[in-house]
């Protein structure tokens, strides 16, 4: 039997837990260095279907203009079927770079390994 994981808990929305503060840093160290012009948390939020929305951690404009919508999550597997579902409609339906942000182990260099769909 496959194990399944869960977030602990859903904070109120504008809260970041510490998996999205952290990768908040790299973008703002991207802005910095040009790579992104802006970036929001928790900005948009999509309608997918009736009754059925995605609000994306982090909305990002890069510096080649393409906007990039990002989730972050603390490993993959976190990222359960129906969010992924959720981002692959998403990403048929919108024109946005949908993608993944997950942390790497500071023992496998750190940093962050990003899906994208």
């Amino acid at each position: 039997m496959q194990r399944r994981f869960h977030a602990l808990g859903r904070l109120k929305p504008g809260e970041r837990n510490r998996t999205e503060a952290a990768y908040e840093l790299t973008l703002a160290a991207r802005k910095q260095a040009g790579e992104i012009l802006w970036y929001a948390f928790e900005a948009i939020k999509l309608r997918l279907a009736d009754n059925c929305f995605l609000t994306i951690d982090f909305a990002v404009m890069r510096a080649d203009g393409l906007l990039e919508m990002v989730d972050v999550k603390g490993s993959p597997a976190v990222f359960q079927d129906d969010a992924r579902v959720k981002l692959k409609v998403a990403a048929a339906q919108f024109p946005f770079i949908f993608t993944v942000a997950y942390p790497l182990a500071k023992k496998n260099g750190g940093g962050w390994k990003v899906e994208e769909f």
